[in-house]
């Protein structure tokens, strides 16, 4: 808060300037987690995955990148939304939506090394350990909906065909859990 002749005035907003340096910071972030999670992606893809029974409701293997892509961008925009919706200091409400947010980044990325990086090492006890992972990152996607849509209700909307891609590829592990 300033104070100006005793007056207590919320703080300003950030400048241009620092709104666009934080919106390019969040797309980094984002799209660092998306690249170091498709290593494992792209390193089976052709091996065991190739060969694996999927659900026939599977698109096809170039959707996925382009759906992603999409997901990033839109997550890494509505954090931004939250992030300069409440200038100043990281407390309170803020503090908890940058937390869950972060949380989810990081069961986002531990989901493909899991899922595609250790079948060839445990089988299909790594897809059925995968489910458990992509179970929590529903969770921790529709949280990130809840505290997000509490401080900007595009944030919240922006997170909403997140949280729907997590919950259908959810329905993909576990056909693939269940038949490979």
């Amino acid at each position: 808060m300033r104070i100006e002749q005793g007056v207590r005035q919320p703080p300003a907003r950030p400048g241009p300037g620092r709104q666009a340096a934080a919106l390019l910071g969040f797309l980094a972030v984002s799209h660092a987690v998306s690249y170091v999670a498709s290593l494992a992606i792209i390193s089976n893809a052709d091996g065991w995955y190739a060969a694996a029974e999927k659900a026939p409701w599977t698109p096809p293997g170039w959707a996925f990148g382009s759906v992603w892509m999409m997901l990033y961008t839109s997550v890494a925009v509505a954090a931004w939304l939250v992030w300069r919706q409440k200038p100043g200091a990281l407390t309170g409400e803020k503090r908890v939506a940058m937390t869950v947010y972060g949380i989810l980044l990081f069961v986002n990325l531990a989901w493909a090394p899991l899922f595609f990086g250790m079948y060839p090492m445990i089988g299909t006890a790594a897809l059925w350990l995968a489910l458990l992972v992509i179970a929590a990152h529903a969770v921790a996607a529709s949280a990130t909906v809840i505290v997000f849509g509490l401080i900007s209700r595009a944030a919240g909307l922006l997170m909403l065909p997140y949280v729907s891609w997590i919950v259908f590829s959810c329905s993909l592990n576990v056909y693939a859990a269940a038949r490979n």
